[in-house]
């Protein structure tokens, strides 16, 4: 359990010391860092839920052609294992690619916020530990989502869509986010609504239609219940009620308001729809997670004074620890995590 604290407590002794690193001296930081976090999570061994599935399909790929691999489904990270499996590698190769699409896609949205190290910490309990160490083709997706709600913040439409898309490559789901492109437009929105509406068939025609009917199947008729669904959601809704209350106090450009705006509203729908599908909601909400990143990094800056400041940074890094508290000691699922092995050490 201890290296998941020492995950924990990087960005916080970076917090306290951050104001004593030039700004050369951070970069140099943050590549380490980097890389750190990669080879926490690309170095596992045996943590997460799926990881035998995981080993499994590589073994699979093994066998498979590359035309099979382009065909299939998530050929993103189906042909990462295609080569890994060529080459005679083995399942650490994988998961240090993946791993490091992840990390970068969070330290490349951290670095755009006014306090980036409270970004990463806020990352570490669930979506680096949790998702980065146990749904290893959604978190690259999720990487590749954060670079693209950069470019969106930036009004780069067109970023976005391609972000997005290439993350639909490692995980289907991830097309689902297309439609915030033109939800959060500014200008020119009978047009954006247009070919973002195109994109969006395209990728739902490439990537889910043809599996729409297993997939309602499996998560919805079938009834599933994700255990802990439901509180995983009510944390994308607690910063999403804060960006609701406080959005003004923000002082963000008209982009940044209507994504994040529109990010808080799909945050709160999933509410009533974690009852109708838990498992499948719990799924979709984890694209939501940047909504916790981009409100509590920026929360400290709603307080006008300093000193006032400094606090709610300490109440933000007591609730994440919290949260990696009541995950490592109460989630039904986190023996598949404890105790942490990699295999520098093994």
């Amino acid at each position: 359990m201890l290296p998941y604290w020492l995950l924990l407590s990087l960005p916080i002794g970076v917090i306290l010391a951050n104001r004593r690193l030039s700004e050369r001296s951070q970069g140099w930081v943050w590549l380490v860092a980097w890389a750190f976090f990669v080879l926490a999570i690309g170095l596992r061994f045996e943590v997460g839920g799926d990881w035998f599935s995981y080993l499994f399909h590589l073994d699979l790929r093994a066998t498979t052609s590359i035309t099979d691999v382009f065909l299939g489904s998530d050929p993103g990270y189906y042909l990462i294992n295609w080569i890994v499996a060529q080459a005679g590698g083995s399942i650490y190769w994988v998961n240090t690619a993946c791993g490091m699409i992840l990390m970068s896609g969070i330290v490349r949205f951290a670095r755009t916020q006014p306090l980036p190290w409270l970004v990463l910490l806020v990352a570490v309990p669930y979506l680096i530990i949790v998702v980065g160490m146990g749904y290893t083709r959604q978190s690259a997706a999720l990487g590749f989502l954060l670079i693209g709600l950069v470019s969106l913040a930036n009004a780069q439409m067109r970023w976005f869509v391609f972000w997005v898309m290439l993350g639909a490559t490692f995980h289907k789901s991830a097309v689902l986010m297309l439609p915030v492109a033109a939800l959060a437009s500014t200008s020119n929105r009978f047009w954006s609504l247009l070919w973002v509406g195109l994109i969006s068939l395209v990728g739902g025609y490439l990537f889910v239609f043809d599996s729409a009917d297993a997939l309602w199947t499996n998560y919805v008729e079938a009834d599933y219940q994700s255990q802990g669904g439901l509180i995983r959601v009510l944390m994308n809704s607690v910063p999403a009620v804060l960006f609701f209350l406080l959005r003004r106090q923000l002082r963000l450009s008209d982009a940044e308001e209507k994504l994040w705006l529109w990010m808080s509203i799909l945050a709160l729908a999933c509410i009533p729809l974690v009852v109708l599908s838990s498992t499948a909601t719990d799924r979709v909400a984890l694209y939501l997670i940047p909504i916790q990143l981009f409100v509590f990094s920026r929360l400290p800056f709603v307080m006008s004074e300093p000193r006032y400041r400094g606090l709610v940074v300490l109440g933000v890094v007591g609730y994440y620890t919290l949260v990696q508290v009541v995950w490592l000691f109460f989630a039904s699922h986190a023996f598949a995590w404890l105790p942490y092995q990699n295999i520098i050490w093994l």
